[in-house]
């Protein structure tokens, strides 16, 4: 039976190049960067390389990027690294209520040290008002934490505009750049942020690796304490593999990306203009314009999400219901209800997320099965009537 992988917001698959990349890197490079010996100094070649590749990604200095485990590690590094290291001077924080639930649960983790947080919500597209923002500033703000990329609809947030209000009043500015990696030019040279994050698996690279950015200059404490690895601020034998994979993916996608999103966002939206020719009672959810070129989130009301998903990768198309991080949750998109959506629309969402393997074969077969699975779905709901 055919595949088509449609779920590349929750992981991608690891491109060829990239897997030989770091084949002699479980061979005779086995080094230990930190080692000063020839294979820790060959070791520490590739992995200085790789952090170049990350940098030069996302045009920033090479010194202001350190390697982590994942998204969630630099997540956690990042709010609780600024917010302990600024907490002498307050203990608000604004976030909004969109974020992925690595920020958002390690914020309600710091409620419980006692700082103060302030999660804004956002208007029926998704999108917040920097103007929002400015607004809830306090004078003991500390520290703003938008995202870039909203992972479930793709919605692209008003960074730079937040970013300038932050500068305005002298406030720490972290966003969350997972989802955008790979998918949008990303320059910290001119985006007033202070820190950011980012992770391998979003970007062709393997799961286990992970990028943190800090402008330098930039106070900020150390989340894991130990040896002096990554200018002492992430202890920790680094996962060499892991980081070059990730600096080669970097490599092979920013000379490519400008092309491949086009072909991207061609194909999304053929996938949405299918759907909705071929569909009745389908409502995108998200910006129509300020979003991700891979990323649709469509309701299909009078049928059940799970069972849609289900559905359809019996007929070999792999999608989700969300986040892939929230999977298991019988709670309605925390996303999806702050956009003002009913949770019954809620639970009948789905992410279509498209990546560089996709075809339009792919989006062909996709809108050949896809409206019989509705059809037959809705006909064993006691609510739709056709």
């Amino acid at each position: 039976m055919k595949r088509v992988y449609l779920d590349n917001n929750a992981t991608t698959p690891v491109l060829p190049e990239i897997f030989a990349s770091v084949q002699p890197l479980f061979k005779e490079l086995f080094g230990n960067p930190s080692s000063i010996h020839q294979e820790g100094r060959e070791a520490r070649a590739l992995f200085e390389k790789a952090r170049e590749h990350v940098a030069a990604m996302i045009h920033a200095q090479h010194d202001e990027v350190i390697f982590t485990s994942c998204g969630t590690e630099s997540a956690n590094h990042a709010l609780k690294g600024i917010a302990y290291a600024k907490n002498s001077k307050g203990n608000h924080i604004i976030t909004t209520k969109i974020e992925h639930p690595c920020v958002l649960n390690t914020c309600q983790y710091l409620q419980t040290k006692g700082f103060d947080i302030t999660f804004l919500p956002v208007d029926s597209y998704g999108l917040i008002e920097p103007d929002d923002v400015k607004k809830a500033i306090r004078s003991d703000t500390i520290l703003i934490s938008i995202m870039y990329a909203n992972n479930e609809t793709g919605n692209l947030l008003p960074v730079e505009e937040i970013g300038r209000v932050a500068r305005e009043y002298g406030i720490v500015f972290y966003s969350d750049m997972v989802q955008a990696l790979g998918k949008i030019d990303i320059n910290m040279e001119s985006l007033p942020v202070d820190i950011a994050t980012f992770s391998g698996h979003k970007v062709y690279a393997p799961k286990g690796v992970g990028a943190l950015y800090i402008r330098n200059g930039l106070e900020f404490d150390s989340l894991i304490h130990g040896g002096h690895q990554e200018q002492g601020r992430r202890a920790g034998t680094e996962n060499i593999i892991g980081i070059v994979a990730f600096g080669k993916a970097c490599e092979v996608i920013k000379k490519e990306m400008a092309e491949e999103n086009k072909k991207i966002e061609f194909l999304r939206q053929k996938l949405l203009d299918g759907i909705l020719t071929k569909i009745e009672d389908v409502h995108l959810n998200g910006h129509p314009i300020f979003r991700l070129p891979n990323t649709l989130n469509l309701s299909f009301e009078f049928v059940e999400a799970e069972s849609l998903l289900t559905a359809l990768d019996i007929h070999g198309v792999a999608v989700s219901s969300g986040s892939a991080c929230a999977s298991g949750s019988s709670e309605p998109s925390h996303v999806l209800l702050s956009m003002g959506i009913p949770p019954e629309v809620c639970q009948s969402a789905l992410r279509f997320s498209l990546g560089r393997g996709n075809t339009e074969e792919d989006i062909d077969y996709v809108l050949s099965v896809i409206p019989d699975v509705i059809g037959k779905l809705r006909a064993l709901s006691p609510l739709y009537k056709k």
